[in-house]
């Protein structure tokens, strides 16, 4: 079945997510705050391209956003042009933004009071997933609008959780990236150690990717120059998932754990670290996150 879908908000991650839900045979309309990106993605896949969000919204039967922080969110859902202006009764809106879990509440208490649906949504695995199709959805929302949007959001991803009601999506990514955070730093760690030691990080790599200090970051994303062809630790960390965007992660990660008074001693280390590697060089909060590894050297 094909629907009427909006995009609003084509970075490196909206940019090919708009564009599998075009390929998956939708009717897409897209907006961006810079116009000559969303006009590149009309030429690149089908679609229309809006001048608002309040434009791109109007009629949808799904809208998505895709922005940078819960100010950018606020601006293209209840801003003086935003998608709230304009959504209709009965669509879902889908909030793929990494953002907190209250703007999460908000948002969904102002969707109810207008008689529409509303997911958050924010998505893990980063740009290759992104690229490849096999994103990971952490949803927050009604059962209802969860099974209301599997079908678009199949388009896009690999792995659809629903982890509990509006805020939940939120509350799961950020917990997740934490994670992320204090294994890679800890992986960057340890593999530097053993260079120091004399070891080829080659070796160790698949020496403790075999045994229990096995994890993602060893398998899939190896923070040493030379270990992964394909990966931004070999490209002087160019690309992927930039410092700058797992600070504000670690950031919304420490603001949670403050106000639920959890426990959070190697989250708030990660965050500190990250916060040592970004004022380490000019450029550095525009380097991938792997490049922690340089903190150790």
């Amino acid at each position: 079945m094909s629907y009427k879908v909006s995009f609003i908000g084509l970075g490196v991650m909206g940019y090919p997510m708009a564009g599998y839900i075009s390929k998956a045979g939708h009717n897409v309309t897209v907006y961006n705050r810079t116009k000559s990106k969303a006009e590149k993605w009309i030429k690149d896949y089908k679609g229309q391209l809006a001048e608002t969000p309040k434009d791109a919204a109007k009629d949808a039967d799904f809208v998505f956003t895709c922005v940078g922080n819960d100010k950018d969110l606020e601006e293209v859902t209840i801003g003086k042009n935003g998608l709230y202006n304009s959504i209709k009764k009965g669509s879902v809106y889908i909030d793929n933004t990494t953002a907190s879990a209250n703007i999460a509440r908000k948002l969904y208490t102002s969707a109810k009071a207008h008689g529409f649906g509303f997911l958050d949504a924010p998505v893990s695995g980063g740009v290759g997933a992104a690229v490849a199709g096999t994103l990971a959805f952490m949803c927050g929302g009604t059962l209802q609008a969860f099974q209301t949007a599997q079908p678009v959001l199949a388009a896009m991803g690999a792995n659809i959780f629903r982890a509990g009601d509006a805020g939940a999506g939120q509350t799961a990514k950020i917990c997740n990236n934490m994670l992320l955070a204090v294994h890679m730093a800890g992986t960057a760690e340890a593999l530097q150690m053993g260079v120091n030691n004399g070891l080829d990080p080659k070796v160790l790599s698949e020496i403790m990717r075999k045994s229990s200090g096995g994890n993602w970051s060893l398998e899939k994303y190896n923070p040493y120059p030379g270990v992964m062809p394909d990966v931004p630790a070999s490209n002087d960390y160019g690309g992927g998932f930039m410092v700058r965007l797992m600070l504000k992660d670690l950031g919304l990660a420490a603001a949670a754990g403050a106000a639920s008074q959890s426990t959070t001693p190697m989250g708030d280390q990660a965050y500190a670290l990250y916060q040592q590697l970004r004022d380490s060089a000019e450029d550095a909060e525009d380097k991938d996150f792997s490049s922690i590894l340089r903190v150790f050297q």
